[in-house]
């Protein structure tokens, strides 16, 4: 299952709902622009996938709350993992969410987006986004922008209708049940994850 899917393909990405404010007060659809301005430069810019996966990584770190989005996709699961196992889990969770962009980029070569509409949607605001590719169908993407500890968030993708901090949270659900609810197996799964992309 975390083969099939891993974590998000190219920026799929959400944190928990707590500690939310709604994240009208700044300008979603220029914070929205500046992430895609700068996710496009890496993927269609110069570099080896090495160079291109420490830019992602930065990225990321920039503007993505990454615990919220493990917390989230972990669900009810969070509370029965030990302090330990929420430590690797979280570390483990970053690694395997920026190997799984980067990953993906080859896919994404050439790609460019227009910027829609910006609308709020509870304490979140969604920022629509069209994105192009070459020789692929066009791909409506809403962003789902919070605001975080002061500061604007991704909070998750909007996929032609599909959330994916919803779909990779049951992904896991499923993963967990299949093993006992056992937190430990989900964390070695991972780490043998990140030992296959390694070798590929």
């Amino acid at each position: 299952m975390l083969k099939r899917r891993q974590v998000f393909p190219l920026i799929g990405l959400a944190p928990a709902l707590l500690w939310r404010r709604r994240a009208q007060a700044a300008d979603p659809a220029g914070f929205v622009r500046e992430v895609g301005d700068q996710l496009v430069g890496v993927i269609n810019g110069p570099g080896s996938t090495v160079d291109k996966r420490g830019q992602i990584r930065q990225i990321i770190d920039r503007f993505v709350d990454v615990d919220g989005i493990g917390r989230f996709c972990l669900g009810r699961f969070w509370r029965l993992a030990t302090p330990p196992q929420r430590q690797d889990y979280l570390a483990l969770f970053h690694q395997v969410l920026v190997t799984s962009i980067s990953g993906h980029l080859g896919e994404y070569k050439g790609v460019r987006y227009t910027l829609g509409r910006v609308s709020p949607h509870d304490d979140t605001v969604w920022v629509g986004t069209t994105i192009f590719r070459p020789n692929n169908p066009q791909a409506d993407v809403q962003w789902v922008i919070a605001t975080v500890d002061g500061g604007q968030k991704i909070e998750d993708l909007v996929v032609e209708g599909t959330s994916l901090r919803l779909t990779q949270r049951s992904d896991y659900a499923g993963f967990l049940q299949h093993n006992g609810d056992n937190v430990q197996a989900l964390i070695d799964a991972m780490r043998r994850t990140l030992a296959q992309a390694s070798q590929g």
